[in-house]
């Protein structure tokens, strides 16, 4: 199997477990377990599986790059991580699986600021077609009455979806130099000093006696499953395509996420299905098609992709 086709199984696979992630972690949300020390728990269990992983490839970072792992331990770990959580806990699992799908188009945006990628009319399009999607549904929030979503919550969502970008971008020129075990190691360990002041003290005030084998395996999934593999497939994803192509994966959680909202209604009697209307379905396939005309020159664009690649080292 070329190491392309892995790559590709690798964000598929990250795009399943994110699917269900979006209704497993809600459901724990903020009662019993606040959404900072969630995050505090993820990022110190997986920040130990990465390093317990990644022994025999660690090493110190060159003293030039230590920017750019501080920089993706902020973007990729500690405001990406609190603000999705943040957010998920007082919106529907179905407004920030749509807002995520913006990914690729913030991608594009953050390549064409920060290292002058070309930008098509095509791209333009797929930009104001996108926005048009995510905008109407940000609207839709401030007017919902079942209070199953919030303005502010998708906007958590979307900054998170912002910061994300900023990090795919980032951690790019690294892989040119280091393991990808061993970069998100010290990304992760990094991240672990930033929100352990957010959410470390608010693991004591956890009644840990009263979680019952739900909530203990949806916490144990977020820390294996959302975080260390997600994390892992994504470098695998990144290493051998385009922060862009590794991005366009995202499109594939909200129809992940609602199968999963579906299937969890019906075993666990949690309702998240009542939130998924036509006009958010409208709002998806508009980003959609945003997303489908950033993307569609990818691949006549390689050789400038890898010319800024050489820029940024």
């Amino acid at each position: 199997m070329s190491k392309s086709a892995i790559a590709h199984f690798a964000l598929f696979g990250a795009a399943l477990i994110y699917g269900a992630n979006y209704i497993i972690a809600k459901s724990v949300m903020p009662n019993p377990v606040g959404p900072n020390s969630f995050i505090a728990m993820r990022v110190l269990g997986a920040c130990v599986l990465f390093w317990l992983f990644s022994i025999r490839h660690m090493r110190l970072p060159e003293v030039g790059d230590w920017w750019r792992f501080v920089v993706c331990a902020i973007c990729g770990v500690a405001t990406n991580q609190l603000l999705f959580f943040n957010g998920l806990s007082i919106t529907s699992p179905a407004n920030a699986s749509i807002i995520m799908t913006s990914n690729p188009i913030i991608v594009m945006l953050i390549g064409a600021l920060l290292f002058k990628n070309k930008i098509t009319w095509t791209k333009i399009a797929g930009v104001f077609i996108g926005m048009i999607g995510a905008i109407a549904l940000l609207w839709m929030s401030t007017l919902d009455q079942s209070r199953m979503s919030s303005f502010k919550g998708d906007m958590f969502i979307l900054i998170n979806s912002i910061s994300w970008g900023f990090y795919l971008v980032m951690v790019k020129p690294l892989m040119k130099k280091y393991h990808p075990m061993m970069i998100t190691a010290w990304v992760f360990l990094i991240g672990l000093i930033l929100v352990l002041p957010f959410g470390g003290l608010g693991l004591k005030s956890i009644d840990w006696a009263s979680l019952n084998q739900w909530q203990w395996f949806s916490v144990g999934y977020v820390i294996v499953c959302t975080t260390f593999l997600t994390y892992l497939f994504n470098m695998i994803g990144v290493n051998y395509l385009s922060p862009t192509a590794a991005s366009a994966y995202i499109y594939l959680q909200p129809v992940l996420a609602g199968v999963f909202a579906f299937v969890f209604s019906w075993f666990l009697e949690l309702n998240y299905t009542g939130d998924i209307t036509w006009q958010k379905v409208a709002c998806t396939l508009l980003i959609f098609a945003g997303v489908y005309l950033v993307g569609r020159t990818e691949k006549s664009e390689a050789p400038a992709v890898s010319e800024v690649e050489g820029k940024i080292d």
